[in-house]
């Protein structure tokens, strides 16, 4: 996923996104609701968060995996009165359906229903965020914990931009869309573009499908603790996950990396003579250029000066993801 030069646009939005407020309308988000009596138990057996300890009005950011613990994508959940409702990446929604649809047995009370077309996504980002949604009639939620929400005239207001700035994510009904969207531009946010949100995910180190999050990769090696319960007993690749975390055998970690030059991605990274990892993203930003990518544990980490084919790059830390236990 490469990002060519920014234009003055796309800088405004990245300044207030970090200073101001940005708006990204990420409608095209894949939106699922899971319903009926089951649905906590449902979602805590497939992925890696604690759903069965969640209340409406709470969510959580969590991992589906793969039965051997290999990431298929980063999920959003929000739990409602009568449902559950998981914001999932654009090219995850079709196959999160089937995956899903897969798990769901006889006795199993639990209907998927994809409500991607009747819906629409708005994520605000930056310290102005808060301003908005008071005037938005949300104003109880400002200082609540990462994933609740609350319903206000039909929006569905929750803590968290879905990358590392603070912010806010909407989910409302299609129809509204279009007003909600100019109220917001009128209240003074700026319009922040796919592309610009795809290279503050990279800069940020947000993980995404196809890129960081494979068939090659586990959430640990990802770095998504945040979204890890290691006491809520056994779900999908809990084996797996439990023992590396006990034998802290993770071989290699998700970091940022400043380059000196463009690079392509799937680019094998080295230091001296030896291979210590691959360029899974990069982005050309404001003040050079940039890419996320998987290094060996035994290498080393921030400072660690490599070479990614023949471009110099350092590592640095990125702020979506942890490599330690919070």
């Amino acid at each position: 996923m490469s990002t060519s030069a920014i234009d003055a646009k796309d800088a405004a939005a990245i300044q207030a996104a970090s200073e101001g407020v940005a708006v990204c309308d990420r409608s095209g988000w894949g939106r699922i609701r899971v319903s009926d009596e089951d649905r906590l138990r449902f979602l805590h057996n497939q992925s890696t968060n604690d759903f069965q300890s969640l209340k409406p009005g709470q969510g959580c950011d969590t991992v589906m995996v793969t039965s051997t613990a290999r990431t298929i994508d980063l999920v959003n959940a929000y739990v409602l009165d009568d449902a559950v409702l998981l914001l999932v990446s654009p090219n995850r929604r079709e196959f999160l359906m089937q995956w899903l649809d897969r798990y769901i047995f006889f006795a199993d009370k639990v209907q998927l229903t994809d409500v991607t077309d009747e819906t629409a996504t708005f994520s605000l980002l930056g310290p102005g965020s808060d301003a908005i949604i008071e005037k938005l009639g949300a104003g109880a939620i400002i200082g609540q914990p990462l994933g609740n929400h609350l319903l206000v005239n039909g929006v569905h207001v929750a803590v968290g931009s879905g990358l590392a700035a603070p912010g806010y994510s909407l989910i409302l009904p299609a129809t509204d869309k279009e007003k909600v969207w100019q109220q917001i531009l009128a209240l003074g946010a700026v319009e922040l573009s796919d592309r610009t949100w795809d290279m503050l995910r990279i800069l940020q180190g947000r993980p995404a499908p196809e890129f960081e999050l494979t068939d090659d990769y586990n959430p640990l090696e990802v770095g998504l603790w945040q979204t890890i319960s290691f006491n809520k007993g056994c779900y999908i690749g809990q084996e797996t996950i439990a023992r590396l975390n006990t034998y802290k055998g993770v071989k290699q970690y998700l970091w940022g990396i400043r380059l000196s030059a463009p690079a392509e991605v799937g680019t094998v990274i080295t230091v001296g003579e030896e291979k210590v990892g691959k360029l899974t993203s990069y982005t050309e930003t404001t003040d050079g250029y940039f890419g996320l990518g998987y290094i060996r544990t035994k290498a080393g980490g921030v400072g660690l000066k490599v070479k990614v084919g023949e471009v110099e790059g350092e590592v640095v830390d990125i702020p979506f993801v942890s490599h330690e236990y919070p």
